[in-house]
């Protein structure tokens, strides 16, 4: 293809479809690098791969990422999680935005350039995924009502803090109802004096079948929904208080259990803060 082919295909492509300003789905992606290749590990994300890997691709709009040191990862529960095997793999959490109604021009796209990257030697091998699903999503919740940021801007706006919470219904067609709770009942009761600031609610969906080989699919594409709380304060001020117990109130709801609940900090880009005090 020429490249004034290539520019007038791009015209087009600009010029219909979606692109209204919201997060219509998200990837949530949490990795552990390999003993001893946590430095390495977080050189390669954070000038290449966030970039290359994510924010350079169509429709990717907004993107933060966070890390858990050791004394965050020995907060998480429940011990005997269905999402991290032990409880605390995943000292690397990558958030992002995508533009609603982009989700298939986007996976197109992004599983292409991770061929090229591999291709080209700019894929890190020594790391494992494991939390990493796209997905759609469902609602959000604020504590302040039409006061704040809104989600379009949480992967920009300062938070110290995020709490990451997989919630799995007793059945596919409970889901409906557990996410009504939540959205309706759980959760704004739970943000009321609460250091978070929003709540935003994705399902996740199944990934392309010709995505990379070290991204595997996650359990529970019909049954569970992410939860990320976005905090004001650090998640260690308020843990015992406002974060314990998520596992006890969902429980008692009848509609489904908590298989994770992770807090996390914000890295700081462009540095290697942290990394000392992930083991």
């Amino acid at each position: 293809m020429g490249e004034d082919t290539r520019s007038a295909v791009y015209a087009e492509l600009a010029a219909v479809g979606p692109y209204d300003v919201r997060p219509g789905h998200a990837l949530i992606t949490m990795v552990e690098p390999h003993p001893g290749h946590e430095y390495a590990y977080n050189r390669w994300y954070e000038d290449d791969h966030y970039y290359a890997g994510a924010m350079a691709m169509p429709w990717m709009f907004a993107g933060r990422r966070w890390v858990a040191t050791r004394d965050l990862q020995l907060l998480r529960y429940p011990r005997k999680s269905a999402v991290a095997q032990p409880v605390t793999a995943g000292c690397y959490l990558s958030t992002y935005w995508i533009t609603d109604g982009r989700y298939d021009d986007h996976m197109r796209w992004t599983v292409a350039i991770n061929k090229r990257l591999n291709r080209d030697h700019r894929v890190f091998r020594d790391r494992t995924h494991i939390f990493t699903a796209f997905h759609d999503h469902a609602a959000t919740v604020y504590r302040d009502g039409d006061r704040g940021p809104r989600d379009i801007h949480a992967l920009d706006h300062p938070y110290t803090g995020l709490v990451v919470q997989v919630v799995e219904a007793d059945s596919p067609g409970r889901r409906g109802e557990l996410l009504a709770w939540l959205r309706d009942d759980h959760l704004p009761r739970r943000l009321g004096g609460s250091p978070a600031a929003m709540v935003t609610i994705f399902m996740p969906t199944p990934l392309p079948l010709d995505r990379m080989t070290y991204v595997k699919q996650v359990d529970g594409v019909g049954t569970r929904l992410t939860l990320l709380w976005f905090l004001q304060q650090d998640p260690r001020d308020h843990w015992g208080d406002r974060f314990a117990d998520l596992d006890r109130e969902v429980a008692s709801s009848g509609l489904g259990d908590v298989q994770f609940v992770a807090p996390f900090i914000p890295t700081v880009p462009g540095t290697d803060r942290y990394v000392s005090d992930l083991r």
